[in-house]
C-alpha cells in the first residue's frame, strides 16, 4: 500500500541485487523496488548479480500484483558497442513494462525517441542534478523523476521544490561516493575500469597520507565516506518535499537489506499514523548496531566536513559481502614505446579511407588567470577557456578582466568556461553578465544541461566540457539537438570508443592531449586535514611546490587543487600526455586538441603550447619532450576498449 502524508504521497523505494533477494524484499516494507538487467547498469562489477531478462519480467509482475512498482536500472554510460545492444533490451523493457527506468547517458534520450517507446524516465543520481535550469530541461525531454546530487541539503531541495514540480528522489540509508555524481574519472584513467560505467575499483578508499607544506600528516582514509543514515530525519525528509526516499543497497546481503527496509518503512508508517507522538529513535540502536560502516546525515543539513569520514573496517574487506577489498594503490601506467605502436596500429587498422581527415587541427588552452591567458594569445592560440573553477591562490576572473582579455585577443577566440557545480546564484550571475557581454565572447565552456538550456539564447558556441561524460556517438547526436555547438570527448575513453565517437559524431569535437587531469571532483574539502591531524614527519613534495597539498600512496603523489568555489580538485599523479600520438591522432576528424594549463607555470605552458603547435602542423616528434610531473601517461588510451 502506498503511503501519504498530508495527502502527499511518500515512496520507500529499496534495492535487490538478486531476484532471491527481490523476493524478499518485495514482502518488506516498501513501495517500490529498483534493480538492474545483466547488463547496461551500475553494479557490473560483481559477477551473479542483476536479473536475468525472464527475472525481470516475473519480478514486475509479481511487484503489481501486490500494487507496488518496479524501476529498472539502466544507469551506466554506454560505449558504442552498448547501443545495439541498448536497442534490443529498451525494447524488451518498453515490452514488460516497469513503471520506469533509472538513466544517465543521454545516449538514452535519443534511443527512446527513436524507437517511439512509452516508458517513464527517472534521471539518476550519477547524471548531478543539482540545478532548476537542468531540472527544467530534463522535464521538457521527458524525465519525470530526478535523484537529486548526493550534495544537496534538504534546504536547497525545500526552495527547489517550489519552483518545479519535478518528483524529488534523495538518498536516505547507504554507501556513498566522495565524488559530485559522474565527477570521479579516477577508477577510468587507472584500470581502463570506468565508475560512471559500473566498474569502479574505488581507489577513494585507500589508504592515503597528505602532504602540505613540507609536513607530512597521517590522515589514512582522507576520501572514505561514512554510509549515510537519515532514519532520524525522516520528517524533516518529507517537510522538504521528498517524494521517493532511496535505500542504497544492490550489493549487500538479502538479511541486511530486509531487516534495514522494515526499519525506515515502520518509521515512515509510525510517523504518518502519529505525527504528534512519534518516535523518531525507535529502531536506530538496531541501525547502528548492524551497521557495516559509521554513519551520517551526509550534506543534508550541509557540508558535513570530516565528520563524513570513516575508518571502520576500512582496509579490512568486512564492509564488502565477500570480504575482499576492491583494489590497492597503484601506480598510473607510463608510457612505453610499445604501447604507443599498439594504439597507433590500431588506429591505422581501424580508420576507415572515408574517415581519413587532413583537416587543420586548433589548439585550445584552458587558463588560469590573465597572464596564462596573454602567453596563449601572444602565441596564437586558437581557442582559450578562461576557468570557472580557478585554483587558488588565483582571484576568478572579473567582468574587467575578461573585456580587457577579448579586447586584445588577436585572432584567438575567448570562451568563458562555467564551474563545473553550478548554484541559483550562479545562473543569475553569469546570466547578468551575459546580458552585457555576450557580444565580447566567442563561446561558453558548459559544464551541464542547464547552462545549454539557459544560456543557448546567446549568439555565441556553447562547447560541451569532459565534464559531460560524452562517451557515443549518440550522445553527440542529443547535445546537437540541444543545442551544442561542440564537445570535449570523455576523459575515460580508450581508443576504440575514441575512433567510433569522433567519426559518426555530428558535431565538432576535441580532444584533451596534455595536462594533470581532474580524477576527482569533490565537495568536501581535503585541506580540512591539515587541521584536523598531527604532522609525523618532515617531507617535501616530489614534483610540485609544497603549498600545493598532495594524496601520498606509496608510488605516487597527487595534486588536490582547491577552486574559488572551495571545491577541491583531485588530479593524476602524472600528466597526461598524448604528444607522440599526434601524426596519428591528426588522421582522425578531431577539431581541436586541448591543454589543460591551469597548474602549469607560465614558462611550462609558454613551451608547451610550442610543441604542440609545432607537431600539429608539421607532424614531426621531439622525443625528449619534457614533463612537470613524476611522468606522462596516456589514461584511459592506455587500454583499447575498456569493460
Amino acid at each position: 500500500m502506498s503511503k501519504y502524508f498530508n495527502n502527499k504521497e511518500i515512496e520507500l523505494l529499496a534495492p535487490a541485487g538478486t531476484f532471491d533477494i527481490f523476493n524478499s524484499i518485495i514482502h518488506a516494507n516498501c513501495d517500490a523496488v529498483y534493480f538492474g538487467g545483466q547488463i547496461l547498469n551500475m553494479r557490473m562489477i560483481r559477477k551473479g548479480y542483476n536479473f536475468s531478462n525472464d527475472e525481470i519480467k516475473e519480478a514486475i509482475n509479481i511487484a503489481h500484483s501486490l500494487n507496488k512498482k518496479v524501476y529498472i536500472t539502466v544507469n551506466n554510460l554506454f560505449n558504442n558497442d552498448d547501443i545495439n545492444m541498448a536497442k534490443e533490451y529498451l525494447l524488451f523493457l518498453n515490452e514488460v513494462k516497469p513503471d520506469a527506468m533509472i538513466i544517465q547517458d543521454t545516449a538514452i534520450l535519443e534511443l527512446v525517441n527513436n524507437l517511439s517507446l512509452d516508458i517513464n524516465l527517472h534521471s539518476s543520481v550519477m547524471m548531478n542534478v543539482h540545478n532548476i535550469p537542468m531540472i527544467n530541461h530534463l522535464e521538457k525531454l521527458g524525465i519525470s523523476r530526478v535523484v537529486l546530487s548526493r550534495e544537496m541539503s534538504l534546504d536547497q531541495i525545500k526552495y527547489i521544490k517550489t519552483q518545479t514540480n519535478m518528483e524529488i528522489e534523495y538518498f536516505t540509508h547507504g554507501d556513498m561516493c566522495v565524488a559530485h555524481g559522474s565527477q570521479c574519472h579516477y577508477s577510468g584513467f587507472l584500470f581502463g575500469m570506468s565508475s560512471n560505467r559500473g566498474r569502479c575499483l574505488k581507489p577513494c578508499r585507500w589508504d592515503y597520507k597528505i602532504k602540505k607544506d613540507g609536513k607530512l600528516y597521517n590522515t589514512q582514509f582522507p576520501m572514505a565516506v561514512k554510509d549515510l543514515c537519515m532514519y532520524n530525519y525522516l520528517p524533516e525528509m518529507i517537510e522538504a518535499g521528498i517524494d521517493s526516499f532511496k535505500i542504497e543497497g544492490r550489493m549487500r546481503d538479502k538479511e541486511f537489506i530486509v531487516n534495514l527496509i522494515n526499519y525506515y518503512g515502520d518509521a515512515l508508517d509510525r510517523y504518518i499514523k502519529d505525527p504528534i507522538g512519534y518516535n523518531r529513535n525507535k529502531d536506530y540502536k538496531k541501525i547502528y548496531d548492524t551497521r557495516k560502516r559509521d554513519l551520517s546525515t551526509g550534506y543534508a543539513f550541509g557540508k558535513p566536513g570530516l565528520s563524513n569520514i570513516n575508518t571502520r573496517y576500512e582496509g579490512t574487506g568486512k564492509f564488502y559481502s565477500t570480504g575482499k577489498m576492491f583494489s590497492t594503490p597503484t601506480e598510473e601506467k607510463e608510457i612505453n614505446q610499445n604501447k604507443l605502436n599498439e594504439i597507433i596500429d590500431y588506429i591505422n587498422n581501424n580508420i576507415t579511407p572515408s574517415t581519413i581527415t587532413t583537416n587543420k587541427k586548433e589548439l585550445s588552452v584552458k587558463v588560469n588567470n590573465i597572464e596564462q591567458a596573454n602567453i596563449a594569445i601572444s602565441k596564437g592560440v586558437n581557442n582559450i577557456y578562461l576557468s570557472g573553477d580557478v585554483y587558488t591562490p588565483n582571484k576568478p576572473f572579473t567582468t574587467e578582466d575578461i573585456k580587457n582579455i577579448a579586447s586584445n585577443k588577436k585572432n584567438s577566440k575567448i570562451i568563458v568556461g562555467l564551474p563545473k557545480m553550478m548554484s541559483q546564484l550562479d545562473f543569475i550571475n553569469y546570466t547578468h553578465f551575459l546580458d552585457k557581454n555576450a557580444h565580447l565572447l566567442d563561446g561558453l565552456l558548459v559544464t551541464n544541461i542547464g547552462a545549454i538550456s539557459a544560456f543557448e539564447k546567446y549568439d555565441i558556441d556553447l562547447i560541451g566540457d569532459y565534464t559531460l561524460n560524452i562517451y557515443n556517438y549518440m550522445s553527440t547526436n542529443f547535445y546537437k539537438r540541444i543545442g551544442l555547438d561542440k564537445f570535449t570527448t570523455s576523459i575515460e575513453t580508450p581508443i576504440s570508443d575514441l575512433i567510433h565517437t569522433i567519426s559518426k559524431s555530428s558535431i565538432k569535437s576535441e580532444l584533451l592531449v596534455q595536462g594533470s587531469i581532474c580524477v576527482m571532483y569533490l565537495e568536501h574539502d581535503l585541506y580540512d586535514n591539515i587541521e584536523a591531524n598531527d604532522e609525523v614527519a618532515l617531507s617535501d613534495n616530489q614534483f610540485i611546490d609544497n603549498s600545493i597539498m598532495t594524496l601520498v600512496t606509496p608510488n605516487s603523489e597527487y595534486p588536490v587543487h582547491k577552486d574559488i568555489h572551495g571545491k577541491c580538485h583531485v588530479l593524476s599523479s602524472k600528466e597526461l600526455c598524448l604528444y607522440n600520438l599526434i601524426p596519428t591522432l591528426n588522421k582522425l576528424p578531431i577539431n581541436s586538441y586541448r591543454i589543460e594549463a591551469q597548474n602549469y607555470t607560465n614558462d611550462q605552458l609558454s613551451y608547451l603550447i610550442d610543441t604542440y603547435k609545432e607537431v600539429i602542423n608539421t607532424n614531426e616528434i621531439n622525443t625528449n619532450i619534457k614533463r612537470f610531473s613524476k611522468g606522462h601517461t596516456l589514461g584511459a588510451l592506455n587500454y583499447i576498449s575498456q569493460v
